[in-house]
């Protein structure tokens, strides 16, 4: 069957996401892209830091090729490195990253307030940082934090225009789950459309086609008089 194939597809790419996940933690992984040529088959991995992805000398592509050869029946994988311009803007790297240093011992609060504050400086429309579990510590019930800035889409069609990614923390105290939603600066919903600025555009545009019809209008005069002119000149020869 068809369907098995695209199942057995998809959890193989799923099964390496994972794989590359955990191996390039410290390079910000964040995605992969896996495209198919008739000679080699791509895989693009974008990451934060170029560099810990590439390795001294290239090792750790090196590495990473012949496993993902060996153990996930890819034929000549080629790796490439995809650099994230804005890590500040990546809601995978972000929520993993505050994951961390709430293991490694720093509140939450201050956490959460720091990196929304870099999100927003970083021109992000909106976000929405969503923090439950252990969050009073060791002895204290659980509870939900939710702190939100700006433009956010929650529901519907328009929703998948967010960054979102889930995360968790497992430091002494308990289990804590964060959600982390990042609407990027380039993002135009279609329903954020402002009349004014559809007005003036159209006023441009017929400004411009009358524009265009009046000399169109005025080389047309010239042409016939012109020819009206030679008309007259050989009637007279």
């Amino acid at each position: 069957m068809i369907e098995r194939t695209f199942i057995k597809k998809n959890m193989n790419k799923m099964e390496l996401e994972n794989y590359l996940d955990t191996k390039l933690e410290r390079a910000g992984f964040c995605g992969i892209d896996i495209i198919k040529t008739p000679l080699v088959t791509r895989i693009v991995l974008h990451v934060a830091k170029p560099g810990l992805a590439i390795g001294k000398g290239g090792s750790t592509i090196k590495e990473l090729t012949a496993k993902i050869e060996s153990d996930y029946s890819i034929d000549n994988p080629q790796i490439e490195i995809s650099e994230i311009k804005n890590p500040n803007l990546n809601a995978r790297i972000l929520a993993k990253k505050m994951a961390s240093m709430i293991e490694s011992g720093y509140s939450w609060r201050s956490v959460s307030y720091r990196m929304i504050k870099d999100i927003m400086d970083s021109g992000a429309q909106g976000v929405e940082l969503i923090v439950k579990g252990k969050l009073s510590g060791k002895g204290g019930r659980k509870r939900q934090q939710r702190v939100a800035i700006g433009y956010l889409k929650k529901r519907g069609y328009q929703s998948r225009y967010v960054d979102k990614f889930k995360a968790a923390a497992y430091p002494k105290a308990g289990a804590i789950g964060i959600t982390l939603s990042i609407v990027h600066p380039d993002v135009i919903f279609p329903d954020k459309i402002d009349v004014n600025e559809v007005i003036a555009a159209t006023r441009v545009v017929a400004e411009e086609v009358t524009e265009q019809t009046e000399t169109t209008k005025e080389t047309e005069k010239k042409d016939e008089k012109t020819e009206a002119k030679e008309e007259v000149k050989e009637e007279k020869k």
